[in-house]
Order: structure tokens, then C-alpha cells, then sequence
């Protein structure tokens, strides 16, 4: 019989490589830190549970690489917080914002906190954002200009704070 007809492997390789890192320097708030230690520890607990299982090539090689890039991410974590009695006179890392659309007064509440961190939806803005980049700096009642795909949009520093972690 032809090799051409043969299995190789009953084991899909992983030809997918490892999964990127990011450029920029890993700062995380506290609570970033903790979520990636939990992360890395539900990802090992997942893999000592499949085992060697044949069946479940896929998702070892899967939790593998995830591990690999969570290790990586764990390895360069600088852990940055705040004083929380202290009232931030300008917007940098870890601070809460406030901030009002001047045109529509619209608000918006976002906490700058790491890149593996960041969920928009949920107020969470990575500090390499282009929201984050234009804030960063400011202070209350200064304005600034949004970039946004559909368009720059000023916005107006209506408070500065920090986050309990």
C-alpha cells in the first residue's frame, strides 16, 4: 500500500506556533496580575486533567501554548498600583476617568489597566488604547481629542480617581 494512503499521526500537529506578545512593556494593576496568575493556574489543572488521553491531543497542545504564553506574560509583569487615599492630580496608569463628550455630554467611565487585562465593554481600557494615549497626562477639566475610526471626538477630564484592587 501506498504511504500516500497512510496515517502519519492519529495526533494533529500544532502548526499554529505560539501565540504573540505584545511589544510593549507588560505593566498590570494588582488585580491583573491575580487574573493572570488564575488564568495560568486553571490552564495547568485543565491539562493534569486530560492527561496523555490520545483523544484530547488537540486541546493539550492548545493549553500548552497557552501556557507557554501566559508564563511569558507572568515573566514580564510589572505590577504598577496606587495609593488608594491618593487623588490623582493627573491621568496615568491604573486611575479612573471620567470623561464627557463635549458635543453630545455624553460620559464615559474607563479604568487604564494592562493589555491582558482590557475589556472596553466593561470599562477596562488598555493603556496602550488611543484613548488611553491622549488622556494620559491630563488633568480634571482639561480637554482632549479622542482618535476614533469614526472620527476625532473632544472630550472634557470630568474626574480622576483610583480603583480599590
Amino acid at each position: 500500500m501506498s504511504r500516500a494512503f497512510v496515517k502519519e499521526s492519529d495526533t494533529p500537529a500544532d502548526d499554529t506556533g505560539d501565540m504573540p506578545l505584545s511589544s510593549h512593556p507588560n505593566y498590570v494593576t494588582p488585580r491583573g496580575l491575580r487574573l493572570l496568575r488564575e488564568r495560568f493556574d486553571t490552564c495547568q489543572r485543565r491539562l493534569a486533567l486530560i492527561g496523555d488521553a490520545p483523544l484530547h491531543a488537540g486541546e493539550r497542545s492548545s493549553l500548552q501554548r497557552e501556557l507557554r504564553w501566559l508564563q511569558a506574560r507572568l515573566l514580564a509583569a510589572i505590577e504598577l498600583s496606587s495609593e488608594p487615599d491618593y487623588r490623582p492630580e493627573r491621568v496615568a496608569f491604573g486611575h479612573c476617568i471620567e470623561l464627557v463628550e463635549l458635543e453630545s455630554g455624553t460620559r464615559h467611565r474607563y479604568r487604564i489597566v494592562g493589555e491582558d487585562e482590557a475589556d472596553p465593554a466593561e470599562g477596562l481600557l488598555s493603556w496602550v488604547a488611543p484613548l488611553a494615549r491622549a488622556v494620559d497626562g491630563a488633568k480634571r477639566g482639561d480637554i482632549v481629542t479622542w482618535p476614533r475610526p469614526a472620527g476625532d471626538l473632544d472630550v472634557r477630564i470630568a474626574d480622576i480617581g483610583v480603583a480599590d484592587d
